[in-house]
Order: C-alpha cells, then structure tokens, then sequence
C-alpha cells in the first residue's frame, strides 16, 4: 500500500426526506441559481416542481439549462458557461444523473476561467477555481455526486475524455433521495449497475501488496451488487433496494475503497472511445468490453483474477488450475451481466469491425499507452475491440 491523503469535501445527505436541506445549502450563496439537468424525467415525475418551488421560496433567481446529452457534450457546457458569466451566477444546481453532474462539473471550472473548457477537459491547462456547485443525483452509476471527476465528449472531433482530480471540482453538497432514482427506466438501470461494478473492479486490478481492507470492500461493493441488482430488476419502485444500489455506486467512486493504491482504468478508455464514435450507453460499453478486458489482462496477475472468483463469484477452486479459476470468475461475471440483460457484443449496437480502427485511434489520443494494471497500447486495443465484436 502507498502512502497517502485523503480528503473529500462534499457533504452528503443520504435519505429519504433530504430534499429539506436544500434550501439551508442555497442560503449560504447569492441569488443568481443555474439549474442545469437533463431531458424531462425531473418534470414527469415531479422533482423540477419541487425544486423551483424550494428555489423560489428562497428568493432565487433562476436560470436554467436543459437537454444535457447523456454523453455530455462540450456544446452543451459551453452554453452553461456562457449564461454563468453573462449572468453572474452564484451557485450551480445539478439535477439528474452523472453526465448532468459531469456536464456541470465542466460549466464550474469554465465559468472561473478564460481558457476555453476543452482546453481543460484535455488537460492543455489546468481548472485553477469553480463556481460553486451542488447536486441532487436521480441515477445511479457514476459516482460524480462525490468525486471531482468528469467525462466530456466533443461531438465535432469524436473524442470522449474524462478529466478533473480537482480540489475545486468536488461538488459542496450532494441530496442522495432513493426516492428520486424509482422512475428510472430498466435500461439505464441496468446500465448504472454495470458502471458501477465496472468502478469497483477498475480498483480492483491493482499491483500493490497490503491492501486487505480496500479488497474486502470492493468485494463487498461487487458482492452486494450481485445480491441486489436481480430483486431491483424484479421491482423497480422498491425504495430498499434503490437505496442499496444508490449507495454503493457512490461509495464505488468516492475514494473510499482506493486509498493507498492506483486501479486500472483502461476498459474505461476503451468505452469512452467506442461512445465518442457511436455514442452507445456508457454501462452498455462497459458490459460489452470489461470481460474481454478480463480475458486478455488476466497473465499479469493471475492470483489477482483467481481471489476474485472466489470471493466474489464463488468458483470452486478444487482441481483447477489458478489461470482455470479465473477464467470461470471471468465467465461468470458475463453470464451475471447477461442474466440482467446487458449487452455482450458491439454487435448489439450495429458496431462492426469497420470502426474498430478508428476507435483505437481514439484511445491513444493523450498517451500513447494507457491503463496502470496492464499497460496497452493502440494494437492491444485494437484485439480487445475485436474479440469484442
């Protein structure tokens, strides 16, 4: 394990009922409110109403953004951007999912900030302050409620890249309401489970001796949502289990379960250029590529793969060899994201080899390697796309 520091700013409120705190959060900041959020799942299931009438009644001035992509666009935060200074916004409020807490995540650093915001989101330079900003998450996947970190795509140039570890992206407050995530639709429930099993075993594939605890609790993460993620499915509205999934995809990207090592990340990159080229459902790429992912990192550290077959997945180790034990981790992981209706092949989104290139291209574009477990370059890429098709 490395040494380490350990801070994380935002204030959580977990709960049914946490919607009250929110007007207590907006006294301490001035008048001029952008609300930022999504399509027109917070007004049919009736947050938007609740949320301007607490903003109204505590003499705000509202202005909003709306239509933020699901892969969130740098067009779109530019528009936020432009009303923050045009406007003198004070405080931001993020309703939705992550990609609206991404999307103003992108609006905080470029509103305190001459530099154009792709500049920013490609680390050409640095955010060096934020506007203020809060959020009230109806999704759960991504963990943006309580990490500094951002996933904006650019749309003209087909590049998607997460960006942040900002001490000044780190949301102040962030109203965590089971209650709020009951109407998300099967599908992007589906795919908010796999984004966050996938955070969980991005950690997980690590290279450092003595981190006991962090294992434990990333299997425990991965545990729970094995547990969970059927009954969910069985019955959407049922506020225990959206309580159960809402908090563990938060503590899955907090910083909680990572102190003192780095994970992999490179399924990440391999998704988020596959999205920048097709703009498929991140948890829906991530379904698809993480087990090949799997498949072909899995000599860098067999005993790795094999203590997450057993703990997680239950393998019988009897008989087998250590590469056998983890291959069966491996397949049953798919046959889990299969049993819950998560995509499995490119194919399920019309992507065939003709784009497999192009998307390998995308994920060189900073480095020319990349991922800290198993380092890959262009070519590797390029195989794990393939036998992914």
């Amino acid at each position: 394990m490395q040494s380490f520091i350990f801070h994380n700013p935002t204030r959580l409120y977990f709960g049914q009922g946490q919607l009250e705190h929110l007007k207590n959060e907006l006294s301490n900041y001035g008048a001029n409110i952008l609300l930022v959020y999504g399509g027109g799942s917070i007004k049919r299931n009736g947050l938007y109403d609740q949320v301007i009438t607490i903003l109204n009644n505590a003499n705000k001035n509202v202005f909003e953004l709306s239509g933020v992509e699901p892969n969130p666009r740098v067009t779109t935060a530019r528009k936020g951007i432009e009303i923050c200074k045009n406007e003198k916004i004070d405080f931001i409020l993020a309703v939705g999912g992550g990609s609206t807490i991404d999307c103003t995540k992108a609006i905080a650093a470029g509103a305190r900030s001459e530099e154009d915001i792709w500049d920013i989101v490609t680390k050409k330079t640095s955010a060096s302050d934020a506007l203020p900003f809060g959020t009230l998450l109806t999704l759960a996947a991504t963990g943006s409620e309580m990490n500094p970190g951002s996933v904006i795509t650019n749309w003209e140039t087909k590049e998607k890249h997460g960006w942040g570890g900002s001490p000044y992206t780190f949301p102040v407050f962030s109203i965590l309401d089971p209650v709020f995530t009951k109407s998300v639709p099967r599908d992007q429930t589906i795919y908010g489970m796999v984004d966050i099993m996938s955070h969980a075993l991005e950690h997980y594939f690590h290279h450092e001796n003595n981190t006991l605890l962090q294992d434990r609790m990333v299997e425990g993460i991965l545990q729970t949502m094995v547990e969970t993620a059927p009954k969910l499915l069985e019955d959407l509205e049922n506020e225990e289990h959206r309580a159960t999934v809402l908090y563990n995809g938060t503590m899955a990207l907090n910083g909680m379960v990572s102190m003192g090592y780095h994970g992999d990340w490179a399924t990440h990159n391999l998704e988020h250029a596959v999205s920048a080229v097709h703009d498929i459902p991140h948890g829906g790429g991530l379904a698809i590529l993480f087990p090949n992912w799997m498949r072909y990192a899995i000599d860098e550290n067999v005993e790795r793969f094999k203590q997450l077959a057993i703990r997680v997945f239950d393998v019988d180790p009897d008989g087998k060899t250590d590469k056998d034990i983890g291959l069966e981790g491996i397949e049953k992981l798919r046959a889990f994201w299969n049993s819950i209706d998560a995509p499995s092949r490119l194919a399920d989104y019309n992507i065939d080899e003709d784009t497999v290139e192009e998307m390998a291209d995308k994920t060189v574009i900073a480095n020319a390697e990349f991922g800290n477990f198993k380092k890959l370059n262009r070519i590797d890429a390029i195989k794990i796309y393939t036998a992914s098709l």
